[in-house]
């Protein structure tokens, strides 16, 4: 079953694409659901990193590094790895329904 869009169509007019129009866009920075789940998935990876070298500080008895610090950038870290489970969960079943869709 072939389901392409010919080219014939005419784009959509309302006020979504207004909206659109007036958006700056800019080629080197990513815009949209991509960009943000682009940038939460750094900003955990950097919680998991801090989180990691302040164990390993604290596991050298590193004066200057307090375990009560540490213990809450690994709560950090993991509220972070778990929020982005639930969200790439709710993404595989978003997918998966759409797939299963019968057109």
């Amino acid at each position: 079953m072939d389901l392409r869009i010919s080219s014939s169509t005419a784009p959509l007019t309302g006020a979504g694409l207004t909206r659109r129009a007036a958006a700056p866009q800019a080629e080197d920075n990513q815009v949209g659901f991509s960009g943000a789940l682009k940038g939460a998935l750094q900003s955990v990876s950097a919680a998991q990193n801090r989180s990691a070298d302040l164990q390993k500080e604290v596991q050298m008895e590193n004066p200057s590094v307090s375990l009560e610090e540490t213990m809450v950038a690994i709560q950090k870290a993991q509220i972070g790895f778990q929020a982005t489970l639930h969200v790439r969960n709710r993404m595989v079943q978003a997918y998966t329904d759409i797939m299963n869709m019968q057109v």
